[in-house]
């Protein structure tokens, strides 16, 4: 499932272990599920969920909607989630990924096409959302990127730093964009 960043740039620690409750590494998996779901919902998108991450998947994101070349589009969607404010760059987010995982996503003859999603959230737990009888706010943000827009790995890195731009903000209008380019399939980001 969708991973903090715990998983992949430190080790446990008493962040972890907050108030009895669930470990911080956990609340940050779900929240990013949760926000993605949200993004989806309102877009008119529907979300498949997988049992295990075998396949460097958390989630399909599809579409009941009929484009030019298919009815149905669909993307496999791996969920990061991070409260590291330093990732985040003027252009880009700049994010590190293990070897394994990313060799997974960058698969070139994947039947569906691969995506990176990366929350961004704040460092202190309590802004990370807030609801009155008016509204649910949150100050989170996830950056996205197609894992055909990934370099090809050159097999000697443990880790490799992807670049997801600013410009590709999660959001339901760039989500129908994405359904759009998979559906009429007349290249781009697949």
């Amino acid at each position: 499932m969708a991973s903090g960043d715990d998983d992949d740039a430190r080790p446990s620690d008493d962040r972890d272990l907050v108030d009895g409750q669930l470990p911080m590494t956990a609340r940050q998996e779900h929240f990013s599920l949760a926000f993605t779901r949200m993004v989806a919902y309102v877009a008119g998108c529907a979300v498949k969920t997988h049992e295990t991450d075998y396949e460097g998947v958390d989630i399909t994101i599809t579409s009941s909607a009929d484009y030019k070349r298919f009815w149905g589009a669909e993307f496999d969607l791996q969920l990061k989630c991070t409260t590291q404010q330093q990732y985040l760059t003027e252009t880009h987010m700049a994010w590190p990924m293990k070897t394994k995982p990313y060799r997974k996503l960058i698969r070139p003859r994947r039947y569906t096409p691969a995506y990176l999603g990366v929350l961004l959230l704040p460092e202190d737990a309590d802004k990370w959302l807030s609801v009155d009888e008016d509204r649910l706010i949150t100050e989170s943000r996830m950056y996205w990127q197609a894992a055909s827009e990934f370099e090809a790995d050159n097999g000697t890195q443990l880790t490799k730093t992807v670049r997801l731009p600013r410009a590709n903000l999660f959001d339901g209008a760039q989500l129908l964009a994405i359904m759009k380019t998979i559906g009429d399939d007349e290249g781009g980001h697949r």
